[in-house]
């Protein structure tokens, strides 16, 4: 299946959609845990949590987000150079399973830590190849590619908007303890962990018995030893070409962690203030705090479509990813102005939890997100693809993924510094300084353009 030797494809290739449904499965595990987690890990444990304080289960939400995205950088780099990405693939799917039924299995800190480890070392090979494959459907500079990767962004987010309203229900209400009056007094967490291994699973029997078939060679063996490969691929030698479009790889690297630092404030610090200082009463039905962790993949189910048709037309080829980037971070910025406009509802940054504010502020929140995700992160997955030497396909994006590893670090201690400066400092904080980065890599975008050699 040599898919280089081909014209540009007048459509998507069937296996697009399988992936499509191996990731949304993946997606759903991991965004249903993550859903609960930071409230597992603050929930007392008569509540059915482990009892940590706000500050401490912030750093441990921080480094775990963190990490999931620094191990791609191995496994991609493991699956280039030793097994190929069909099978890190599947031994990724596996390993992120056993982590979901050790946080089910053992509700102490030994299962969290045990849990959360196999977690980072399965996404680790799972993340960037698959990936990695979407990429190699196309040919190099067919347009179908940007509008391929929105699609399967669809199927991520699929995922992650379901994931928060099953697990969510399991563990609020299927599994929860009331007291006389109907009030949660415990929790059903480490079921909710059940259902999102429960989910892996299902990823992994969509893909090995019917992604692989369709996928033929494509992912089968690592670089050097994939038959399906003419040798002037195999051989092409690495150029200083290359070596721009690689720095180029790495610049929106460093420009995207800021992105994705204050973009997954949406788990932690705007979760927590969620559950504490927003109004989610609909009639006599308090939405569970999880629930809004569906919002953005909502949006993006709802929006993706038309933003991978906007990407083919005539005004959406004008634009650069440099410029698409830029856009996205800026749009990040003035989400927060939402939520500012919650905190001033509430009278400012005071603790009485019995002062709320509008659901409507975080609604807007998620939607000027979400707009700004789709300029960014689908485009950047797509242009990754398009940078790299074929040598170094996923280890590259692995180097992609890597701006998530310090932005869910940094992001951490963002969350964790809420409770001492107060929301209204962290988000106007967050708001200016994205909202720069993303002038500045406009101001860039005919360097950057120059540098990145035909590749738009």
């Amino acid at each position: 299946m040599n898919h280089s030797t081909t014209e540009f494809r007048s459509k998507h290739p069937s296996v697009l959609y399988t992936l499509f449904f191996t990731e949304m499965w993946e997606r759903f595990s991991y965004y249903g845990m993550r859903g609960i987690l930071i409230l597992y890990l603050t929930k007392s444990f008569l509540e059915g949590g482990l009892g940590m304080d706000n500050q401490k289960a912030s750093l441990i939400y921080g480094f775990f987000t963190g990490f999931v995205y620094f191990t791609p950088l191995i496994g991609g780099w493991l699956a280039d150079n030793f097994i190929g990405q069909q099978r890190a693939i599947t031994l990724g799917g596996i390993t992120m399973m056993l982590g979901q039924f050790s946080l089910f299995a053992w509700n102490n800190e030994f299962g969290l830590y045990t849990g959360l480890l196999l977690l980072i070392i399965g996404n680790g090979f799972f993340k960037p190849n698959i990936s990695t494959m979407i990429g190699q459907l196309y040919k190099q500079g067919d347009p179908m590619r940007d509008s391929a990767f929105t699609i399967f962004y669809m199927g991520i987010n699929l995922g992650a908007f379901l994931a928060p309203l099953v697990v969510g229900t399991v563990s609020d209400k299927w599994f929860s303890t009331l007291d006389e009056s109907g009030k949660i007094i415990s929790y059903g967490y480490k079921y909710g962990f059940l259902v999102a291994g429960i989910g892996m699973f299902l990823g992994q029997i969509i893909f090995n018995l019917i992604a692989v078939r369709q996928l033929g060679d494509i992912g089968k063996y690592p670089f050097k030893k994939n038959p399906s490969e003419n040798n002037d691929s195999e051989n092409q030698p690495f150029t200083k070409k290359d070596r721009d479009k690689m720095i180029v790889i790495f610049i929106l690297t460093a420009f995207v962690i800021f992105f994705w630092a204050g973009f997954e404030q949406a788990g932690s610090s705007l979760s927590l203030y969620t559950d504490k200082y927003i109004d989610r009463k609909l009639g006599d039905w308090v939405i569970p705090t999880s629930f809004f962790q569906s919002v953005n993949p909502l949006f993006i189910v709802v929006l993706a479509p038309l933003f991978a048709g906007f990407w083919v037309s005539k005004i959406g080829k004008k634009l650069s990813t440099p410029v698409k980037i830029g856009l996205g971070m800026i749009l990040l910025g003035v989400g927060f102005f939402f939520m500012l406009g919650a905190v001033a509802e509430r009278g400012g940054d005071i603790k009485d939890e019995t002062v709320k504010a509008s659901l409507i502020w975080l609604i807007l929140t998620y939607l000027i997100h979400t707009i700004g995700e789709l300029c960014l992160s689908p485009v950047g997955l797509s242009v990754v693809t398009k940078l790299s030497h074929p040598k170094y396909a996923s280890l590259m994006m692995g180097v992609w993924l890597l701006s998530s590893f310090v932005a869910n670090i940094l992001g951490g201690f963002v969350s964790a510094s809420v409770e001492s400066l107060g929301a209204s400092t962290v988000f106007t904080a967050i708001s200016i300084f994205v909202i720069s980065l993303g002038l500045l890599i406009i101001l860039l975008n005919k360097k950057l353009l120059k540098m990145m050699h035909d590749v738009f």
